[in-house]
């Protein structure tokens, strides 16, 4: 009987397998492998490389001050109103990217809600590197909260009952003991925020555009070279792939487990 059930389990499974895997192989197979490392000091590839890497970990770093005390928060208030609020928060995860563009476009356009208050000031945000960044941060602060979140709830609430029998506020113990028990947490939770923030697409190119050096990310290159030319777009995809599987072998080795 026990063979009957491997087969059960392992066929969907083995199925489920290749799904994931042979699109990745596929990928891998096609490539010329002469031309990856010029490809990705082309014009092309070269700028919407070095604009991912600042683009992402500046909302990284974002991520970090203004999700932190929100996943404190949301892990210490039992108000009912947090509930919602939680629940407000997951909705970027759900959400089609290119809603969110047009979300961000809304608030943050010419004629946005913030927007149009900006533009009295010479200021304008849509169709800039600024624009990338809030894409990048609106689809990947949920993923940092909401791990972070998880940790605090993880603490010992008899750490902060001894911390108070010493004196000491709530800063005082936020600041030493509980950020420092929940380093893993914060880590996963921004090495998640960056993966997301990397291969974000759909807000970007509604909010912030397709413009080469300013607004061209590494995920939009891809999208130009399917155009122009496929092998270049093989190219910065592989470089995308290396990473994300370098950042989540990194973060299931040292922090997941």
């Amino acid at each position: 009987m026990r063979w009957r059930s491997r087969i059960v389990l392992g066929v969907p499974a083995a199925i489920g397998v290749l799904l994931l895997l042979v699109p990745l192989a596929a990928l891998l197979l096609r490539a010329d492998w002469t031309r990856v490392i010029p490809d990705l000091g082309s014009d092309i590839a070269g700028p919407a490389l070095r604009l991912s890497l600042l683009t992402t970990t500046t909302s990284a770093v974002l991520c970090l001050l203004l999700g932190t005390p929100l996943a404190w928060l949301l892990a210490r208030s039992e108000h009912p109103a947090m509930r919602w609020l939680r629940a407000l928060l997951t909705v970027p995860l759900v959400l089609p990217p290119v809603v969110g563009g047009v979300a961000l476009l809304m608030t943050w356009g010419r004629n946005g809600l913030i927007g149009q208050y900006l533009e009295g000031f010479g200021i304008q945000i849509t169709f800039t590197t600024v624009a990338v960044v809030l894409a990048e941060t609106f689809v990947s602060l949920p993923f940092y909260v909401l791990a972070v979140e998880g940790s605090m709830r993880g603490l010992d609430e008899r750490l902060e009952s001894v911390a108070r029998t010493l004196g000491a506020s709530d800063l005082r113990y936020l600041r030493t003991v509980a950020l420092p028990l929940v380093l893993p947490g914060i880590a996963s939770g921004l090495a998640l925020a960056w993966a997301r923030a990397l291969g974000e697409f759909g807000a970007t190119i509604t909010f912030a555009g397709n413009f080469p050096g300013r607004t061209q990310t590494a995920p939009l290159a891809v999208y130009v070279g399917l155009q122009h030319d496929l092998q270049i777009a093989i190219s910065i995809s592989i470089a995308l792939l290396a990473v994300s599987v370098i950042v989540l072998g990194l973060l299931r080795g040292r922090w997941i487990r």
